[in-house]
């Protein structure tokens, strides 16, 4: 994580990521879309819980890649889309920057693009988001973290000598 830029972790657990995919999806479910366009890799798991729960059955990517680890590098289209979007929905999990969304907005000006999580710089780039993350806030994604066991602050004390 570039310690110049993030200060701050907001970190999503799967039942978070599920709650928050759901509310977006009560703010569309009057909508009546062509397909869904995910924006990979993280638009595929919203774009998928996003198809369930509005019984969309027709999804497509569009394949970016920006981030290099933690940094946003260059953007690299790995596979565009033959359409301008007239009756989609776009998903991606974050408008960071705005680098990616600015791309794909022009790829794709016609379709309704939606985030689930949205940070002041790419907010513009937009129709939709649920929640307002700090730019300076490293989001912690489900499927980037993993559980393990922490042991007990006092048997940490007492491996390092600590307890009293």
């Amino acid at each position: 994580m570039s310690s110049e830029r993030y200060r701050n972790y907001f970190t999503i657990t799967w039942d978070r990521l599920h709650r928050d995919v759901r509310a977006l999806c009560h703010q569309l479910v009057e909508r009546d879309f062509v397909g869904i366009v995910a924006i990979t890799r993280g638009g595929l798991i919203p774009a998928a819980l996003i198809a369930r729960e509005l019984d969309i059955r027709l999804i497509d990517t569009v394949c970016i890649s920006s981030y290099d680890k933690m940094a946003q590098g260059r953007l690299d289209v790995l596979k565009g889309i033959d359409h301008d979007g007239d009756g989609w929905l776009l998903i991606d999990d974050l408008v960071d920057t705005g680098k990616t969304a600015g791309a794909v907005r022009r790829m794709l000006p016609k379709a309704h693009f939606v985030t689930v999580y949205a940070k002041p710089d790419g907010r513009p780039l937009v129709d939709q988001y649920l929640t307002e993350v700090s730019q300076d806030s490293w989001i912690q994604f489900p499927w980037d973290t993993g559980i393990s066991f922490v042991e007990p602050l006092v048997d940490q004390l007492r491996s390092r000598g600590e307890s009293s």
